[in-house]
């Protein structure tokens, strides 16, 4: 039989494994961000990681001109319609797509690629692309964005899809479509 001598020492053995598993979770260096429109019946979200300038040159450098780019940080930037869309002048049909683009000093490709879940852009497969189209890149003078961010400028069933970083805005048209009667 287990006296209380051992009890106090077998539990003492078992507190630093406990303590232990209780370590709070650090964020990420690139937290995780989304964002989202709505038009009628048809819902659009971006899920994306928001890497930060701290103080390195980004375009050129840190993203290099002309590469494949997943977007943001860590896992691709995922792109889920529920309803079929309209994307610079491109039909999308409703599903879940990887966003990736090759950044150029003054236009950037924008790949709409129908593989998920990849971390980066390091398994990039063209052959998974659904949607390839070139947009201008615009510098801009009065402001610095130091996390990259998606923004969504939506005015009824039209809508901007904005990529900001540093000095840069890059804009991708977006339509909604009307419901099905």
């Amino acid at each position: 039989m287990i006296n209380r001598t051992q009890v106090f020492f077998i539990l003492l053995l078992l507190v630093p494994f406990v303590v232990h598993t209780q370590d709070a979770v650090k964020p990420r260096p690139s937290p995780l961000s989304i964002v989202s429109a709505r038009y009628k019946d048809t819902y659009l979200k971006i899920t994306y990681s928001q890497p930060h300038k701290k103080g390195r040159e980004v375009f050129g450098n840190l993203v290099p001109y002309g590469k494949v780019w997943r977007t943001g940080a860590n896992e691709a930037t995922e792109l889920t319609v529920t309803r079929d869309i309209t994307i610079n002048s491109y039909a999308l049909k409703a599903g879940t797509y990887s966003i990736f683009t090759i950044p150029e000093k003054d236009k950037w490709t924008i790949i709409i690629n129908q593989d998920t879940g990849l971390w980066g852009s390091y398994n990039y497969n063209a052959k998974q692309d659904i949607a390839r189209f070139e947009v201008p890149a615009q510098m801009l003078t009065d402001v610095v964005y130091e996390a990259f961010t998606i923004q969504i400028d939506q005015k009824n069933k039209v809508a901007d899809l904005l990529l900001l970083w540093d000095k840069v805005k890059v804009v991708i048209p977006i339509q909604f479509n009307e419901p099905k009667s």
